[in-house]
């Protein structure tokens, strides 16, 4: 009976501690009427003593208030009613200003509520990593802890991490991060095992897409260090807000690339001594987005042509352009990075066993869209180039190699993605910073 007696005592005693305890939103019991009449005062005493000490009331758990840095909160928990921002919203011009209020228009645009919503949770996620990156990059980090910090950032606000089957699909990385230096335009990301690291002279353009849905945002801008690029980037973002404002529903493909180039190459920029005219990259260009697809098949040109092809309504649009002090024309250079699967890959009979099993990696965990060798390190894929090699080769995969311009040249480049609504123009990707 001894073990029994105790054992009441201690469950006597753990009551006697957690009647002492307050309730957890911060009231405290009033337990003066179960007192005896006959109570020494001082315990009453003590009892009021107590009452004084009551702790403030604990905050319910709500919506969260703002972004962590690194940013690691879902958007769905800063935005829990999916009340994401609107883009910049821009008026047709001419015969197209009257579908602002046409009723038919008016009714289409509701109608797309879902698909606006998952384009602006894409940019406003953009936006947040892209702030957070521009506050944290500093010369001596290595590209890879760039490149690592925004993916990963993406994926934490999108809420996918991508390390389970098909998680990707759902959301998270439109477009691997580039971090292209100087010379090197576009569709440059380290590889593994990648020691370089970012220098106060370099010109880095920083390339990276966000998908909900299958929603692609693509937008890019270019970070330096010394002030003596800055000719050189106010020509690009000069160049792209040109190009944004010509587009727009019926407008020619040609018509944008000539007031692109126009407005492009009237800058110029001294470097150590030298005055350089800035050019346009004549063999880069904007282009359309497709659900999953990051260019869709039609192009914009950013300098003059006779491209005669139209934008229509209801099409989605990276709005880039590049420009460079070199030639203004690139060439494909370097290890290749940047990968996709082609949306309408023929049925082609694959000999490798290591192409087959990397297919099937693919198409569960990316689709058609873009990726990257170090998506695939981290999935636990190893020894794969051999048969990576073997789906490009047969035309199953597309490799996007690295884009540069004449050695000693410096490039930059801005982009934003822009949806041609029914009744207006809305630059999805628009932000404070550009």
């Amino acid at each position: 009976m001894t073990d029994q007696t105790e054992a009441v005592a201690k469950l006597e005693e753990l009551k006697l501690h957690n009647g002492e305890q307050k309730p957890a939103n911060g009231d405290v019991e009033d337990d003066s009427g179960d007192e005896d009449d006959g109570a020494p005062a001082g315990d009453a005493a003590a009892a009021k003593k107590k009452k004084k000490k009551k702790k403030p009331k604990k905050k319910k758990a709500g919506a969260a208030s703002a972004q962590t840095s690194p940013p690691r909160i879902p958007l769905d928990q800063l935005y829990p009613n999916k009340d994401f921002p609107v883009g910049e919203e821009c008026d047709y011009r001419d015969e197209n200003l009257k579908r602002k209020t046409d009723e038919e228009k008016r009714h289409l645009d509701r109608m797309n509520n879902d698909f606006l919503t998952d384009y602006r949770k894409g940019s406003e996620i953009h936006r947040q990593v892209r702030q957070w990156a521009k506050k944290t990059i500093k010369p001596g980090m290595t590209l890879t802890e760039i490149t690592e910090g925004i993916e990963d950032s993406v994926r934490a606000l999108t809420g996918h991490d991508g390390l389970t089957e098909g998680d990707s699909l759902l959301g998270g990385m439109g477009f691997p991060c580039g971090v292209s230096l100087n010379n090197c335009a576009a569709h440059y990301t380290p590889n593994a095992g990648n020691k370089m690291v970012l220098k106060y002279e370099d010109v880095m353009k920083v390339d990276f897409g966000v998908h909900v849905n299958g929603r692609i945002v693509d937008s890019a801008f270019t970070m330096t260090f010394d002030p003596v690029y800055d000719p050189l980037l106010a020509a690009v973002k000069d160049a792209t807000n040109t190009g944004i404002k010509e587009a727009g529903i019926d407008v020619r493909m040609c018509d944008i690339g000539a007031a692109i180039q126009e407005v492009m190459e009237s800058y110029e920029v001294e470097i150590g001594g030298t005055i350089y005219p800035v050019k346009a990259i004549r063999n880069l260009n904007g282009h359309n987005i497709n659900p999953f697809q990051i260019h869709g098949g039609k192009s914009v040109p950013i300098v003059k042509g006779t491209d005669q092809t139209k934008m229509e309504e209801g099409e989605t649009f990276a709005i880039e352009t590049f420009g460079s002090t070199g030639k203004g024309y690139v060439h494909d250079d370097m290890e290749v990075s940047h990968y996709a699967k082609i949306v309408d890959a023929p049925n082609v009979a694959l000999r490798l066993t290591s192409a087959s099993r990397l297919l099937k990696v693919i198409n569960k965990n990316f689709g058609t869209l873009p990726f990257c060798r170090r998506y695939l390190d981290r999935l636990g894929q190893d020894k794969y180039l051999l048969g990576l090699n073997n789906l490009v080769s047969s035309g199953l995969v597309e490799a996007y190699p690295p884009l540069v311009d004449i050695k000693g040249s410096y490039t930059a480049q801005f982009e934003h993605t822009i949806l041609l609504r029914p009744t207006c123009k809305e630059v999805v990707s628009r932000g404070d910073d550009y």
